[in-house]
């Protein structure tokens, strides 16, 4: 058994695409229409999806947003230096939520930005 992707619901694909691709540097990997359905699906990742578990964005053409609930937590992404992995988001204009730094009742460096639709995405620099 293998994790293959996490679906997030976004209401503007095209600004949602942006951010994955542009500030976060993943690749477009697959993008489908459903006319019928009147929705879109497109997975973005850091690699192929034989390999890599990646995210499915879901616009249905109908929808410009949705209530994100509080059950939801985060995306995490490894990174090489969480504090310059923050200066990328800032200088690509994305949203930085907490700034790169130990985590609360810990030693491992966090940081978090917010994608267009306000998912969390938590940075986690890899240990050296």
């Amino acid at each position: 058994m293998r994790l293959l992707h996490t679906m997030l619901r976004v209401g503007n694909l095209e600004r949602s695409l942006a951010f994955y691709q542009e500030v976060l540097g993943m690749r477009l990997l697959r993008r489908n229409d459903y006319p019928e359905g009147r929705f879109t699906l497109a997975f973005v990742g850091y690699g192929d999806e034989s390999a890599h578990t990646v995210l499915e964005l879901t616009h249905n053409w109908d929808t410009d947003s949705y209530e994100l609930g509080n059950a939801y937590g985060h995306i995490a992404i490894e990174v090489d230096d969480a504090a310059a992995a923050c200066d990328m988001v800032r200088a690509k204009g994305g949203k930085l939520v907490r700034e790169a730094g130990p985590m609360k009742h810990g030693h491992t460096v966090i940081a978090f930005v917010e994608d267009p639709d306000g998912y969390k995405i938590e940075f986690i620099q890899k240990h050296h």
